[in-house]
C-alpha cells in the first residue's frame, strides 16, 4: 500500500515530501498485510496470466506479491516512492539476481518496454490518476497489459484510508472511465473479495480500528479468505460488490494513444 506522487526519478529528493498519509501506519498496514498469504495469492494470481517476460510492478512495498511473481517471469522490476521502504525492498531482493530494484514516482515520462506492469494498492494514493495511468502505458510496450487492484466503493473510506493517504475509492464505473480516459483497452473489471468489504467496513469505519498483526488478520485470512475465494469462484468470479476493484488493461500501439 504506497504512496505515488507527482514526478519521477531514480533517487527522489525533496519529491517524496509529497508522498501522501503517515508513513509509520502505512508500515504497520503494509506488515500486517505481509502475513495474509491465502488473501495475496489469491490476488497475486489475477496477474500471473499477463506477466510476460519482464513486468514492472510500481508501489512493490516490502516485496510480498513480488514474491509471488518473480518465479513465473525472466526478469523483475521492482519499484517503490518511500526512501525507506525502497531501502527495505533493495535488502529484501537482494537475493533475486532476476530482480532489479528502482525508487520511482509516478506521473513521469520516462518510457520502458516491460512486457506488463502490476500496480496493486497505489493509484488510489495519487491525485491525477489518468496521468498516472497514462505514464504506466509509456513503461509498457505496445499489447502488453496492465494490471490494477484498488480499494472499492466511496462509502468505505474510512480514518485508515486517510491516514495512509487514500484519496479515492474506486467503482467499477469511475475505475473503466480512468482506464478510458488514460487511452487503454479495457480487458476486464471487477469487484473481488465481496465479504472482504462489509468486514473492513465493520472493522475500520463502525469500530474505528487499524489493521495490525495477529489476531482478527490472521483468522480472516485463515478461514474467510479461502471461503471467499471459493464462492466468488463458483459465481464465475463475478461479485456484485468487493472489497478491491480488479483491473486488466491492454496498451495501445503508440500512434493511437492519446496526447
Amino acid at each position: 500500500m504506497r504512496v505515488e506522487t507527482t514526478r519521477s526519478a531514480d533517487v527522489a529528493g525533496d519529491d517524496t515530501d509529497q508522498i501522501r498519509g503517515d508513513r509509520q501506519i502505512q508500515c504497520d498496514v503494509l506488515v500486517a498485510l505481509a502475513e495474509c498469504q491465502n488473501h495475496r495469492k489469491w490476488f497475486a494470481a489475477f496477474a500471473k496470466p499477463y506477466l510476460g517476460e519482464h513486468p514492472i510492478e510500481i508501489g512493490s512495498g516490502l516485496g510480498d506479491y513480488a514474491l509471488e511473481w518473480i518465479p513465473s517471469v525472466e526478469k523483475y522490476t521492482a519499484t517503490e516512492a518511500d526512501p525507506a521502504l525502497y531501502a527495505e525492498l533493495k535488502k529484501h531482493m537482494a537475493a533475486y539476481p532476476s530482480v532489479t530494484v528502482r525508487q520511482l514516482l509516478l506521473p513521469t515520462e520516462e518510457r520502458g518496454d516491460h512486457s506488463c506492469l502490476v500496480c496493486y494498492q497505489v493509484l488510489e494514493h495519487i491525485d491525477d490518476d489518468v496521468g498516472a495511468l497514462r505514464s504506466m502505458a509509456r513503461l509498457v510496450r505496445p499489447e502488453g497489459h496492465i494490471v490494477l487492484a484498488c480499494p472499492a466503493f466511496p462509502f468505505a473510506m474510512s480514518p485508515v484510508d486517510i491516514a495512509t493517504g487514500h484519496v479515492r475509492r474506486y467503482t467499477k464505473r469511475t475505475m473503466t472511465k480512468a482506464l478510458n480516459d488514460a487511452g487503454l483497452d479495457i480487458v476486464e473489471v471487477r469487484y473481488a473479495n465481496s465479504l472482504g468489504l462489509i468486514c473492513y467496513y465493520a472493522f475500520t469505519s463502525l469500530l474505528k480500528k487499524q489493521p495490525s498483526t495477529g489476531g482478527t488478520m490472521s483468522f480472516y485470512d485463515r478461514l474467510v479468505v479461502p471461503a471467499v475465494r471459493l464462492f466468488e469462484r463458483l459465481i464465475g468470479d463475478r461479485p456484485p460488490f468487493g472489497q478491491s476493484v480488479v483491473a486488466i488493461a491492454r496498451v495501445r500501439e503508440e500512434d493511437d494513444r492519446p496526447e
